[in-house]
């Protein structure tokens, strides 16, 4: 360092804060054009991506101008830059798992699901992460060496106000060629992507924090009028049972599993090895899927945003969408009012009701959000033997989460209403020890994508198991059994790597592929009855609660709820996604370009019948997705009497000690206790789980794991 030579213009304020502007402008550029899949596909739009930064790095880095004193004007360029650096950091690692941008909903909520997130964070780390920070150790030996030398002249005041005024002119230049390429940019609905694109990640973020306070004020200022607008809305697009199924499950147990990140494609899919034999991925889930005794959708789309699984959780509960930006758990989850399945069951049927998950009980903040749905009871964690051998960061392995349930499912009153999340399908999609390994790797450059489908045979072996358990204990015959998938398990800026897998050219990937990944699967299995089979109706997650509701007897007429029974001759074949796009039988409407299902090709030129009928479409998509967010941020149902609930107090609900009161509950009732432990004589089911290992459910592996150990000891 001693012999470098900074150049005299860097020893002035202004020369030092020009240093800075030029570091940041060329860190988002990196960005722009290494992680974020922006759709840039003109000269206009990439010279906008090329002067976006500027105007609000100039902003921001002004600032620190007005102050006159030396080291305070120094101190406050850095910590401007490092937390502009910072905030474009966490967007590009945001992106590489969500292929999304970070909302202020989504920095809030961040407390709640740090801890659980932290393992896989680590994941998305590269080493070309090293550029966003290392000019930080720079410029620091630089000022330490006096290599650069603090100007102790302050900036005079006009030139500072002309600072200011050029960045809000190169913003003015900004929008008004963003508009003329893309008009109504900050009044239409368009996906984050665009935003970022057109403005920049600095003016997205303070565009998003002016939306998010916009939003916590409907919520004080709505009043009971708000609902009349909602009710309207509900009674119009309320679907009537079919009377075929209504009523086929009713008195039976209700058992959701959680296929975490199972998609669609994942039916029926065999693995080519690098011999060229192929491996059934899921052949259980694929025996249930095919079953007579199971209703089963091929054409059923998730629905969610960043919220992720929490947010199929919302839909799947409550019939209502998730947000568009963050989580709904962690903003309003523990806040608002609900018309959940596990209320409405438990005041109509007098069912119980648990969840069962072995992570914490405030990832995602569950503990606080089951006690507003009315779950009774919430086996976190802390009811589990969770150790470095059977979890990882987001929990407990599959196998053992069943497994170790037992001890509590077999107390619950009949009859119940119980969710079991799963998690071992969850990025980063780790392999597993090795009496569970085996499932061969796909081979292709993503790691990501080759681990994707051994954890979902793992996931599948731990279904096949719990079954295994119900019909032995005796409580198969007695449930409904549904199982969902609850978002992607492979992103689409991941897809690319996918496609040759799924037989489909790269190259030829496009947007339309994107969209139709979105399948996950969604099956309502229904012992003894043979009037199933699959489906091809066009749904969504928002439908699942109306359907199973209807199954299960229960009217849902008088309920708020955004979603159709899917089994309904009202049905409408729609799937909307959360951010306005959607997905019918006939268009598909993704990223802002509608596609022909038929060719998958894009219509360039619609035909007036065609324009007309994607219009009705798209207000029907936006009236949805409108609605619910006026119920759930203005917390609407508070206001509804109609639904004839009592309203739920969440002090009434205590997740300490359930076991014991489940044992307490079952001495109270003697003779009268439904639970499958008293049914048994008050003996224990545990012992009727089984467990198996990867070589027991694939003999011929066993069989040249066999070999190969013969052939090591000769």
């Amino acid at each position: 360092m001693k012999n470098i030579k900074i150049p005299n213009l860097l020893n002035t304020r202004l020369g030092f804060f020009g240093l800075l502007a030029l570091l940041l402008w060329a860190k988002n550029i990196f960005a722009y054009f290494t992680e974020f899949n922006l759709g840039v596909d003109s000269a206009i739009q990439y010279f906008i991506l090329l002067i976006n930064p500027i105007a609000t790095t100039l902003f921001l880095l002004s600032i620190a101008l007005y102050i006159r004193r030396t080291k305070a004007s120094y101190f406050a360029m850095l910590f401007i830059y490092f937390l502009a650096t910072i905030l474009l950091f966490a967007n590009v690692a945001y992106y590489r798992e969500f292929t999304d941008f970070i909302t202020i909903n989504t920095i809030l909520g961040a407390g709640k699901v740090a801890g659980g997130l932290a393992g896989s964070t680590l994941e998305l780390l590269k080493f070309s992460d090293l550029l966003y920070f290392i000019d930080f150790i720079i410029l620091a030996v630089a000022l330490g060496m006096k290599k650069i030398q603090l100007d102790k002249r302050p900036v005079r005041a006009r030139t500072a106000l002309a600072v200011t005024a050029l960045a809000v002119m190169v913003f003015s230049g900004n929008l008004f060629l963003a508009e003329t390429d893309r008009s109504g940019l900050l009044t239409r609905t368009f996906s984050r992507d665009y935003l970022v694109k057109y403005l920049g990640i600095n003016a997205f973020t303070a565009y998003d924090a002016v939306q998010t306070y916009q939003t916590t004020q409907v919520r004080a200022q709505a009043s009971p009028n708000d609902m009349d607008e909602v009710e309207d809305y509900v009674s119009d697009h309320y679907a009537e049972p079919n009377d075929e199924y209504f009523g086929m499950a009713e008195d039976k147990n209700v058992i959701y599993i959680h296929l975490e990140s199972v998609q669609q494609f994942l039916i029926d899919y065999e693995l080519e090895d690098e011999n060229g034999e192929k491996h059934e991925v899921m052949p259980f889930i694929n025996s249930l899927f095919h079953d007579d005794s199971t209703f089963s959708f091929d054409n059923f789309f998730h629905q969610v945003a960043a919220g992720k699984t929490s947010d199929a959780e919302t839909l799947m509960d409550n019939s209502l969408f998730g947000l568009n930006q963050g989580s709904f758990f962690t903003q309003f989850g523990g806040k608002n009012t609900f018309e959940s399945a596990p209320n409405i069951l438990n005041q109509e049927k007098g069912y119980d009701s648990a969840v069962f998950h072995g992570n914490a009980g405030n990832f995602w903040n569950r503990n606080e959000v089951y006690k507003h749905f009315g779950y009774d009871y919430f086996f976190d964690g802390s009811y589990y033997d969770v150790n470095d051998e059977n979890s990882f960061q987001y929990g407990l392995h599959d196998k053992p989460f069943f497994e170790q349930s037992i001890q509590y499912l077999e107390h619950l009153q009949q009859p119940f209403y119980s969710k079991f999340v799963a998690v071992s399908n969850h990025y980063p999609y780790a392999e597993f020890t090795d009496e569970e390994a085996g499932f061969p790797q796909a081979n292709t450059p993503d790691e990501t994508i080759n681990g994707y489908f051994a954890t979902a045979n793992y996931l599948d072996t731990a279904v096949e198991e719990f079954f295994d358990y119900l019909k032995e204990s005796g409580l198969y015959d007695d449930s409904v059994i549904v199982l969902y998938g609850d978002h992607y398990g492979i992103s689409d800026g991941r897809n690319e790597n996918l496609a040759e897998l799924l037989g489909k050219d790269s190259s030829e990937w496009d947007e339309y592929d994107n969209a139709q990944m979105q399948r996950v699967p969604y099956m309502i299995h229904i012992p003894g009855q043979d009037k199933g089979g699959v489906n091809h109706t066009y749904g969504g997650e928002v439908d699942a609660m109306p359907t199973l509701m209807h199954l299960l007897g229960v009217d849902t007429e008088n309920y708020i709820q955004m979603g159709q029974d899917l089994l309904s001759d009202e049905h409408q074949d729609i799937a909307a996604f959360r951010n306005g796009s959607f997905v019918t039988p006939d268009y598909t409407n993704y990223s802002g370009t509608v596609y022909d299902n038929e060719t998958g090709e894009a219509i360039e030129s619609p035909t007036e019948e065609q324009e007309a009928t994607i219009k009705e479409l798209q207000d029907n998509v936006n009236k949805q997705l409108e609605t619910s967010d006026k119920v759930t941020q203005g917390d609407l149902l508070r206001f509804h009497t109609g639904s004839g609930l009592d309203p739920i107090d969440p002090n009434d609900y205590d997740y300490q000690d359930i076991d014991e009161r489940l044992h307490k509950k079952e001495e109270e009732l003697g003779d009268k206790s439904t639970s499958i432990y008293s049914e048994n004589d008050d003996e224990s089911t545990v012992d009727e789980y089984e467990t198996k290992t990867y070589q027991e459910y694939n003999p011929e592996v066993r069989e040249q794991l066999e070999e190969e150990e013969n052939e090591n000891e000769e």
